[in-house]
């Protein structure tokens, strides 16, 4: 006997992307921004966070890093300007600016983290602050 599965298409990543760009205008010239996609794992000092900027130099990527806020921001250029005589046809690549800034649930030790890039893929290890302890007031 064959089991009945529940489909739920707000799960579906597909589904999701389609609504997403369903109203959106398609550009001819100039691709969209993609963003900055990033995996966040936590470990007992901290987190571990690697960011896809494919095509960007390490000198053009800022991370900063504001309590518990951090932000990854990075200046996409093309990667050949067209040659004179030259007519472009179709230009895909994003260039501009891109960025990513989100909250983690503890404030972050910024000058203990560290940041690495290669190969397209930024590494931050981002040590938490120490949990400082609660003063006790004595009610005069």
């Amino acid at each position: 006997m064959a089991s009945l599965q529940i489909y739920d298409p707000f799960t579906d990543t597909a589904v999701e992307t389609l609504f997403r760009n369903f109203l959106r205008p398609e550009r001819g010239d100039r691709a969209a921004p993609q963003g900055i996609r990033v995996d966040v794992a936590e470990n007992d000092k901290g987190y571990v966070v690697y960011a896809e900027i494919p095509g960007v130099k390490k000198d053009e990527i800022h991370v900063a890093i504001e309590g518990n806020q951090v932000t990854v921001a990075a200046e996409v250029k093309p990667l050949v300007a067209p040659a004179e005589g030259t007519r472009v046809l179709r230009t895909e690549r994003y260039n501009g600016n891109v960025y990513r800034s989100f909250t983690l649930p503890v404030e972050l030790d910024e000058t203990s983290s560290e940041a690495k890039y290669d190969n397209g893929v930024l590494e931050l290890h981002l040590v938490k602050k120490p949990a400082t302890a609660g003063r006790k007031l004595t009610v005069q």
